[in-house]
């Protein structure tokens, strides 16, 4: 029997090689004989730089930068095998995961440090860059990377705006006298691991930014700005960036850098899914196995486990998706051809939940595979 294990991380918890290697050992107790392909994945966010380097595609180049809030630190980022390309991910430098909660504020929170990385690949000779976009404390519509890239952004009175999403409306003026010349010639691709929009009900402030730490009267006046400076833009560089497919992902910085940088929008999922030769891959499988941390309405705009169940449906092969915290509409999934499972017993604590996952993965996967080999069919 072939099983594909492709999870993506429990954020908050286990990275998608921790849930892979649980599921693994929970799989080969149950089917010993099984063979078994462990393969972490990423839909293009966190997570998609250590499945590079799992699968020897290339180097990690280590840079001094800048966290969110503008303390340095180091961060890296990826070099392909043909030293031309780049994969640098947004959350290494502007992540969620780089603060504490009394930190967060989309207000103060910039992409800059992510636009330092950026720089350092095109210094080196990187001619193509991906930018993973997934799991940012920012909502500054990527304006701190194209001020990390020689862009200015002024006010009235010609002076540089603040750094982070608080004040873009206050900036009446973008030039880009200064701009990093490699940065205009490069071919930069935001890898997107959402659906998301900019603006309006399903947009980057009414659905992200709470979670990154706004307020309710923030979540309005990030939405308003939002508004403000994507008209600035059309100004600027005659680009409609609102309503693009994927542009409300990390905080906007999808659709600001299309409009600012003339930067393209593509699936994470499909760029990694075409390096990995994933289809083929699990056409080759009996039973495929996916996850990630909270399963819920989102999740059905792109998110892994929703790309991988498309994939598995085409080829009728069964598949579990495992999740911390399951909390989707039934309806909206009826149609799909997997079976979700809350891995966490009824009533626990999200404290403890966090602390038990390894143990909770490997209680459910037994559960599932045992029942499985006994029905040949899903829970």
């Amino acid at each position: 029997m072939n099983i594909l294990i492709i999870p993506d991380s429990f954020k908050g918890s286990l990275t998608a090689t921790e849930v892979s290697k649980e599921i693994h050992k929970a799989v080969k107790k149950i089917i010993p004989n099984s063979k078994v392909n462990e393969m972490p994945f990423s839909d293009g966010g966190e997570g998609a730089i250590d499945f590079l380097k799992n699968n020897k595609k290339g180097t990690l180049i280590l840079t001094k930068t800048f966290d969110p809030l503008g303390r340095i630190i180091n961060a890296p980022f990826f070099l392909f095998n043909d030293k031309k390309t780049a994969w640098i991910e947004l959350s290494q430098a502007s992540g969620i995961n780089l603060l504490k909660k009394s930190e967060l504020n989309p207000f103060k929170t910039s992409t800059f440090g992510t636009g330092i990385l950026i720089k350092k690949a095109l210094d080196i000779g990187c001619e193509k860059i991906y930018l993973g976009i997934g799991g940012s404390s920012t909502h500054d519509l990527g304006s701190g990377i194209f001020v990390a890239l020689g862009g200015k952004l002024l006010n009235k009175n010609n002076v540089e705006i603040p750094l982070g999403g608080g004040e873009l409306n206050k900036c009446v003026k973008i030039k880009t006298d200064l701009l990093n010349n490699k940065a205009k010639e490069a071919q930069i691709i935001i890898a997107s691991d959402v659906n998301n929009p900019l603006t309006g009900v399903n947009g980057a402030a009414k659905i992200y930014s709470k979670q990154k730490g706004a307020s309710e009267n923030q979540i309005i006046e990030l939405e308003k700005k939002s508004i403000y400076f994507s008209s600035l833009i059309k100004k600027f560089n005659s680009k409609e960036i609102t309503k693009i497919r994927g542009g409300g992902a990390a905080g906007g910085t999808a659709a600001g850098l299309y409009g600012l940088l003339n930067s393209k929008i593509k699936s994470g999922f499909d760029i990694l899914k075409k390096i990995s030769n994933l289809e083929k891959i699990i056409k080759e499988s009996n039973l495929v196995i996916t996850g990630e941390g909270h399963f819920d309405n989102q999740s059905l705009n792109g998110k892994l486990p929703i790309r991988i169940a498309e994939i598995t449906a085409k080829h009728k092969i069964p598949t579990i998706i495992l999740t911390g915290k399951k909390s989707v509409d039934n309806k909206k999934i009826q149609n799909f051809n997997f079976k979700i499972y809350d891995i966490n017993p009824p009533n626990l604590s999200f404290e403890k939940a966090i602390k038990q996952s390894r143990k909770n993965i490997s209680i459910k996967m037994n559960e599932i595979l045992n029942y499985y080999l006994k029905t040949n069919t899903l829970l």
